[in-house]
């Protein structure tokens, strides 16, 4: 069955348009808890992070879980992978984060944690959308849900993240830039890292519930890039609004992407035989990243773009290490879900044992040019399937085989088609892109 609700990661979309309005909202809180109440007792932590919404939509939430009888654990503005975390020490039912990620604060959405701290499965958000089209019925006074705030959630969290590095580690003597895109991270992030020992400047951990991912944070990454270079820094950490995507800048301000983060990682894993397999990618992981992992004899897999598919492959192959180039990054050896905080860690921990730095643990991956062009769309027939959409990626195909790719996709969160040429020369690269992204806004007109 096809959802009507629920996207690739979760629900998502503009403050005050259906659905991402108070009445839907409290709707969905009941429809959650009645679906979860089904498999039991429930307990639902909630979190979020500072947009300026998420205090309207975490008080509908609240509501329509208690009317549904399940009791609502409040953790206020957390990163996501936080919240998957905590729904598992806490051994609750799920978890719902409200964020909308890397958009901007007139954007918000809900997405959901099973009681293992993993995506929900297709069957229980089917439920809640069946649900949702039912009459809202209050449960008994006896049987309304009961709600509390947790209010050790941060301390819980940063001793997790530091957790992921072996006992001991110190990272004294190191000067890190962090921005934290005045987002989910801005209080846990600095602190974990001034903890384990190194030295921190932060930016954007002001929020005001407008300014999450205005002109910071991994989406925008010239201020951190001008602040590693002004402070002399070793390098450079950059968050996203809800703390799942990572994107670091090396002392000489070049922007290290998730490919390479990626790398670093699994480098370090294999190096220490402790991969466990290989890496899953996606299919717009650069080309480069495969090719450098077969130099070193390690597995690489492209998986759908959006991290539940990237889990889900990684699950299937019981492997412990995948991710995206925007930053999403997956270890399974220390959580069950993208991780920003982390996955900078494990990159962190990597360098030390290799005593490099930044640029010099990146060199080994050689990114191969591409192009990536996002072309908005206003709805209607997926301009991807369009036949003279297809006949000119076809042609492009041809004309480049055996030295790159293209791939054309609709987002799952906006209304864009993502056009991604990738090859070897990057001057034809990006007349392929422009030439198919100007068709793409053609057809779509």
């Amino acid at each position: 069955m096809s959802k009507k609700y629920f996207g690739t990661d979760g629900i998502r979309g503009r403050v005050g348009v259906y659905p991402i309005t108070p009445d839907f909202m409290l709707r969905l809180g009941w429809a959650a808890g009645m679906a979860f109440r089904s498999m039991g007792a429930c307990r639902v932590l909630v979190g979020k992070d500072t947009r300026i919404s998420g205090y309207m939509f975490e008080s509908a939430l609240e509501a329509g879980l208690s009317a549904a009888g399940a009791d609502v654990m409040l953790l206020g503005p957390m990163p996501t992978p936080a919240i998957a975390y905590l729904t598992r020490t806490f051994h609750a039912e799920a978890g719902i984060v409200i964020s909308a990620s890397h958009n901007p604060h007139d954007d918000n959405g809900i997405k959901f944690f099973s009681g293992e701290g993993t995506k929900l499965p297709d069957e229980v958000e089917l439920m809640i959308e069946e649900l949702l089209d039912t009459p809202m019925a209050v449960v008994e006074s006896s049987k309304l849900g009961k709600v509390s705030r947790i209010n050790d959630a941060s301390g819980r969290y940063i001793e997790f993240c530091k957790s992921s590095v072996p006992s001991g580690t110190s990272f004294a003597g190191l000067k890190i830039v962090v921005d934290c895109a005045h987002g989910a991270t801005y209080k846990v992030a600095p602190s974990v890292f001034r903890e384990l020992g190194a030295e921190v400047v932060v930016l954007s951990a002001q929020p005001n519930g407008l300014n999450i991912n205005d002109n910071c944070g991994s989406t925008h990454m010239g201020q951190l890039q001008a602040a590693v270079l002004g402070e002399h820094a070793d390098l450079g950490i950059a968050f996203d609004g809800d703390g799942d995507r990572v994107l670091m800048v090396d002392h000489t301000g070049a922007i290290v992407d998730g490919d390479e983060l990626l790398f670093i990682i699994a480098r370090d894993l294999h190096a220490r035989n402790k991969l466990q397999g290989g890496v899953v990618g996606t299919l717009m992981s650069n080309l480069g990243l495969e090719l450098a992992l077969a130099d070193l004899g390690i597995p690489f897999v492209r998986a759908n773009v959006g991290d539940r598919y990237v889990i889900a492959e990684l699950l299937e192959r019981q492997w412990l290490v995948g991710g995206e180039n925007s930053g999403h990054i997956v270890c399974f050896q220390h959580t069950t879900t993208g991780d920003a905080i982390i996955a900078a860690l494990q990159v962190l921990m990597a360098l030390k044992r290799r005593d490099e730095s930044l640029a010099q643990s990146r060199q080994a991956l050689r990114k191969c040019p591409q192009i990536l062009v996002n072309v908005r769309f206003g709805g209607g027939a997926n301009p991807v399937e369009h036949p003279a959409v297809k006949e000119a990626c076809a042609r492009v195909t041809t004309a480049m085989a055996g030295r790159g790719r293209v791939l054309l996709r609709k987002s799952g969160t906006e209304p864009l088609v993502r056009v991604m040429v990738e090859g070897d020369d990057e001057t034809q690269v990006r007349g392929y892109a422009d030439e198919l992204a100007k068709l793409v806004a053609e057809v779509s007109a």
